[in-house]
C-alpha cells in the first residue's frame, strides 16, 4: 500500500464497475491475450488506490489555494507533483478536447441559436403562445381575444 492513508469506509469497500475496468483492459490489450480475474482485481485495486492518492493531492492543493471546487488545473499540478510528468502532454490534450466538445454541446443544445429567428421575433412568438395560452385557459379562442 501507499504512503497515503485512505480514509475510512462505512463498512462499504471502494470499487470500480467490474464492466468498465474490463471495458478498458480489452480496448489496450490485443484481442487475442486474455486477462485472468486476479489480473483484473489487481487492476482496480491499483486505479482505485491510484484514485485516492490522486484525490488526497487534489484536496491538498485546493486547500492551499482557498478553493471549494477542483479545477483540471489542479489535477495537471497534482500529477506534475506525484511525478507522472510523462501524462500531462496526453492529459491535456484530452482536456482540450474535452473542452471543445462541451462547447459544441453547449451550442448545439441553444435552441434560440439554431432556431434562426432574431430575439425579438422569438419574444413575438412567445407573446403569442402566452396569448394563446390565455384564451383556452378562459374558454375562449385566440382569435376571439384578439
Amino acid at each position: 500500500m501507499s504512503d497515503f492513508a485512505p480514509p475510512p469506509t462505512s463498512g462499504e469497500d471502494l470499487s470500480l464497475p467490474k464492466a468498465t475496468v474490463q471495458k478498458i483492459i480489452s480496448e489496450v490489450l490485443p484481442k487475442d491475450i486474455a486477462i485472468s480475474k486476479e489480473a483484473r482485481e489487481a487492476i482496480t485495486e491499483c486505479s482505485i488506490e491510484f484514485i485516492m492518492i490522486l484525490s488526497t493531492q487534489l484536496n491538498d492543493i485546493a486547500e492551499k489555494e482557498a478553493k471549494k471546487t477542483i479545477a483540471s488545473d489542479h489535477v495537471m499540478k497534482a500529477l506534475e507533483e506525484l511525478g507522472f510528468h510523462n501524462y500531462l502532454h496526453i492529459i491535456s490534450r484530452v482536456l482540450d478536447e474535452h473542452k471543445e466538445m462541451s462547447k459544441g454541446k453547449e451550442r448545439k443544445n441553444n435552441k434560440f441559436l439554431n432556431s434562426g429567428l432574431t430575439e425579438e421575433e422569438l419574444l413575438k412568438q412567445q407573446e403569442e403562445l402566452f396569448k394563446k395560452s390565455r384564451a383556452r385557459l378562459q374558454g375562449g379562442t385566440a382569435e376571439e381575444v384578439e
